[in-house]
């Protein structure tokens, strides 16, 4: 499985947990569920080994996308970052382009009207 699809999957669940974070455990979990197919089995292990090694390396500078909490194992995105609010604007237009307006019903008349 490609780093990158892990990365934005990542991105995907901090942004959707806002401010308050999550726990290194759930983040890989999440990332496990949603990467792992029939045809590209992964462990739970690589994946949860990935992500720590990730949140560590992207929360080292106080500029980070990332930092950590309060709490020990729980990260959030750093939304005074330039870097998140960048990536705050594109999951909201990747939203907006998977809810497009829906395709309209032909208004004919059925064979049994």
């Amino acid at each position: 499985m490609s780093a990158n699809r892990y990365d934005k999957e990542i991105f995907k669940v901090l942004t959707e947990a806002g401010v308050e974070g999550l726990s290194v455990q759930k983040i890989a979990r999440h990332v496990f569920n949603s990467c792992n197919s029939f045809f590209e089995v992964i462990t739970f292990e690589e994946v949860h080994a990935y992500v720590s090694r990730f949140l560590l390396s992207n929360s080292k500078r106080p500029n980070s996308i990332i930092e950590r909490t309060a709490y020990r194992g729980i990260y959030h995105l750093n939304f005074n970052s330039k870097q998140t609010q960048q990536l705050m604007l594109q999951f909201i237009e990747e939203i907006e382009e998977n809810t497009s307006e829906p395709v309209k019903e032909e208004k004919t008349r059925s064979l049994f009207q």
